[in-house]
């Protein structure tokens, strides 16, 4: 049973930065890809970030320049670098894994809340 566990939301003024974290539980294989959803009141849920299991990086264009996605294999961790956030990037960060990085993302993390105030 694969099980992720996101970490560092809070609340932060405009300008500021994050880092969320998202560990993988259970067995995963070597070969993985993960991303971040994000999803705000009255608003469609986002993929902000994706991360492939060459390292090769994708963002939203809204995100572009101020997030970066990061990971360590050998923690099967994730991390998503938020800086210069803007209120329009609150709202739940989900994590998300794709086994083989095949047939979208099975795995999906409960969230983590991030608020930015004006």
């Amino acid at each position: 049973q694969v099980q992720l566990v996101e970490s560092g939301g809070g609340s932060v003024q405009a300008g500021g930065s994050l880092r969320l974290s998202c560990t993988a539980y259970g067995y995963i294989g070597s070969t993985y890809c993960m991303g971040w959803f994000r999803q705000a009141p009255d608003k469609e849920r986002e993929e902000v970030a994706s991360i492939d299991d060459y390292g090769n990086t994708r963002y939203a264009d809204s995100v572009k320049g101020r997030f970066t996605l990061s990971q360590d294999n050998a923690k099967n961790t994730a991390y998503l670098q938020m800086s210069n956030l803007k209120p329009e990037d609150s709202g739940v960060y989900s994590c998300v894994l794709s086994l083989a990085c095949v047939g979208g993302y099975q795995h999906w993390g409960r969230g983590t809340v991030v608020t930015v105030s004006s």
